[in-house]
């Protein structure tokens, strides 16, 4: 696609990059329906209709999120590949026709079960497939687009970038709950989805068309809005413009094979997909474990809210400092929140634990944005930065597939979520111990 059309980003009379910032975070806010927090507003309906069991529902997410997971790194090289544009707009059409085909899950249930086989196989065998389009779709590509955009449009100011993104989409999820709900209210579970699917799949598509760009260099400009250096032309697959590159960059670019042979980028992502998984796992089952705790659905849905409030000034100060600090104190800081969140979620019906496990996952909610837009780039740079990506986003979906699962099966041997919640706390502790060891790859 031509970057020029509809319009020139270079005639604006100030750098396209900020304008970058808005769309991104925007993209990742309509990534909400493939979230995991999007998806828990649904999961009392969905088990009501399809008459699965809770166990068997976790598993089907399992299932099809481990499936979208393992497709990520390919979908990272298509999106160095084609471009970033192009692949918002299909990941964006894509999850709303998934979400259309989902709001009939239980009527597709119910003709294959006239073939003869069961209903509940036939809703669990269509529940993953829908499961693994919604993942791979939302929180997949979609997300991975947006955080591959921003991540390209800036380079000495991606801390300060991060830290606005990342705190408004997770500002934007916080509230999404309460939303959905209110949306399922209105219009039915089904209705829902069947709008959101307009919403996402039209309005989204369009909106990325319009707004998207591949990267600065792509669209005649200096990253950072700086001044104009020599440059070189390579060749792009689409042979629009061509991409533009400066012979000296900041640092050195890291082919996919060799960031992943370094501790840095492993360190990180585990650091972000353990947050993933423990938080996937709370959030998907948060009315139930709300219940446990003697907490009401509206009061368990609730709790996003003020850990979003939490995150928010945190995200700002990490992301600020993300620049400035080396990563592995960042990621220890994170793994003390962490500790708090996973250790403490099953005591929310006691005021004091409840406003410790909320300030934890907050102050490690605050992390997770930074992390997952500046650290990548600043240690592997930007060429190959949808395949480095690809993969962290496979490890963070997979996690994130494994948590609902755990926290299901905990439930149904011991009768109670805290047994596992209680062991998932020493993940941190170990991740805060080896942090100290790992170094800057740019810096070896």
């Amino acid at each position: 696609m031509r970057p020029d059309f509809p319009f020139r980003p270079a005639a604006l009379p100030f750098y396209y990059g900020w304008v970058v910032l808005v769309v991104s975070t925007i993209g990742l806010v309509m990534s909400a329906p493939g979230q995991t927090i999007g998806v828990s507003v649904f999961t009392e309906p969905l088990l009501a209709v399809t008459g699965l069991s809770r166990v068997d529902f976790s598993n089907a997410y399992l299932m099809g999120t481990l499936a979208s997971g393992l497709m990520l790194p390919y979908a990272g090289t298509m999106i160095d590949r084609f471009g970033v544009r192009s692949s918002a707009i299909w990941s964006s059409v894509g999850l709303g026709c998934v979400l259309a085909l989902l709001s009939q899950i239980d009527v597709m249930a119910g003709r294959v079960a006239d073939l003869g086989i069961g209903r509940k196989a036939a809703a669990y065998a269509l529940l993953t497939i829908g499961f693994l389009g919604l993942r791979f779709a939302g929180q997949g590509v979609l997300t991975l687009v947006c955080r591959t955009m921003l991540g390209r449009w800036f380079e000495r100011k991606r801390g300060l970038v991060s830290s606005i993104s990342g705190p408004f989409a997770s500002f934007a999820f916080a509230g999404s709950p309460l939303l959905l709900a209110a949306w399922v209210a209105s219009s039915g579970w089904r209705g829902a989805w069947q709008e959101m699917a307009l919403v996402v799949g039209v309005g989204m598509a369009l909106f990325a068309w319009i707004f998207f760009r591949e990267s600065p260099e792509h669209c005649g400009l200096e990253i950072d809005g700086g001044p104009p250096r020599d440059r070189t032309i390579r060749p792009r697959q689409d042979g629009s413009t061509g991409t533009i590159e400066p012979p000296e960059k900041r640092g050195r670019d890291f082919t996919r094979a060799e960031a992943l042979r370094t501790a840095a980028f492993w360190i990180v992502t585990l650091a972000v997909a353990n947050h993933a998984m423990v938080g996937t796992g709370i959030a998907l089952h948060i009315v139930d474990l709300g219940a446990e705790a003697g907490l009401t659905e509206a009061e368990a849905l609730g709790i996003f809210l003020p850990i979003t409030l939490l995150s928010v000034p945190t995200g700002i100060t990490m992301g600020m400092a993300i620049d400035r600090v080396p990563m592995r104190f960042l990621i220890m800081g994170m793994m003390v929140g962490q500790t708090l969140m996973f250790g403490l979620a099953p005591h929310l019906g006691e005021p004091l634990l409840y406003a410790a496990c909320l300030a934890g996952w907050g102050f490690s909610g605050g992390f997770y944005g930074p992390l997952t837009v500046a650290a990548l780039p600043n240690f592997f740079g930007r060429t190959h930065l949808g395949a480095i990506q690809g993969v962290m986003m496979m490890v963070i979906v997979i996690a994130s597939a494994l948590g609902p699962a755990m926290l299901a099966t905990t439930k149904a041997i011991f009768g109670s979520y805290a047994a596992g919640l209680h062991a998932l706390a020493f993940l941190p502790l170990v991740i805060f111990l080896i942090a100290p060891f790992t170094r800057d790859p740019q810096a070896v």
